[in-house]
């Protein structure tokens, strides 16, 4: 069986103030069935990992593909791990488009967080040109191959769907367009990695929030989702977990 996993990306945001969303987290759930893992920016990592106590997990949003060197800016996988970062993110559509990220850096980054011994959160999606072409699961499908270092297992891997249309705009996909792409996903990793494959967790994200959770989480492997915005809130980020208990 697969634990589920409600992972929240905090993206750019967030100060040392914001701390008090992860007690108010532990404090409202203190036993859930679920993994949690939150992703703050690089500055709070070592903060929310003492905050954290091993309540929930901490992850970094980036690492780079090289273990040090003069990279001005850049952060290394074993850096996060020294922070107390057990996760990092990898592969997101802002670091796609943002910074021109292809697959192959994507792939060579979760080799380097294997390496030390962070779980690789892979990020694939596509746009809504892309949707509406007609390309979806031929682009997720080669992001998922491309990134995905040989090798990878169920126990260092996740991997989450985030149509890049659905980001921060309040539209969601529908339930089929969900399942058409978590298990078309599914699919791929089985046939690639066999058992490690079924194994990997499959998140969704793109405006998941307290009110289409529920829904969303009954979905064809769906093991849980990577939220944006919701998870800066405990009571919204704990909705949302509440409901990925009950799936």
């Amino acid at each position: 069986m697969r634990r589920k996993l409600a992972a929240g990306n905090w993206k750019m945001n967030g100060t040392k103030a914001s701390l008090a969303e992860v007690a108010a987290l532990i404090a409202a759930h203190p036993s859930p069935k679920s993994e949690v893992l939150l992703c703050p920016p690089a500055t709070l990592v070592a903060a929310m990992a003492t905050a954290a106590a091993g309540k929930i997990a901490v992850g970094g949003q980036d690492c780079h593909m090289k273990a040090s060197g003069a990279h001005t800016g850049d952060i290394a996988a074993e850096m996060l791990a020294d922070c107390g970062a057990s996760h990092v993110i990898l592969g997101h559509s802002e670091r796609r488009a943002d910074h021109g990220e292809s697959s192959d850096m994507v792939c060579a980054k979760a080799a380097a967080a294997r390496a030390a011994g962070l779980v690789a959160v892979i990020c694939v999606g596509e746009t809504e040109a892309q949707r509406d072409a007609g390309e979806t699961l031929a682009l997720v499908g080669a992001q998922l191959a491309g990134s995905v270092p040989d090798g990878a297992t169920a126990a260092n891997t996740v991997i989450a769907y985030e149509p890049v249309w659905a980001i921060g705009t309040g539209r969601t996909p529908t339930l089929e367009q969900i399942a058409e792409v978590h298990d078309f996903l599914r699919a791929e990793l089985v046939a690639r990695f066999g058992t490690e494959g079924e194994g990997m967790r499959l998140l969704y994200g793109g405006s998941v929030k307290p009110s289409n959770a529920t829904e969303i989480f009954a979905t064809s492997n769906v093991d849980g989702a990577l939220v944006g915005g919701a998870s800066l809130k405990a009571a919204d980020f704990g909705a949302i977990l509440s409901a990925l208990d009950a799936a």
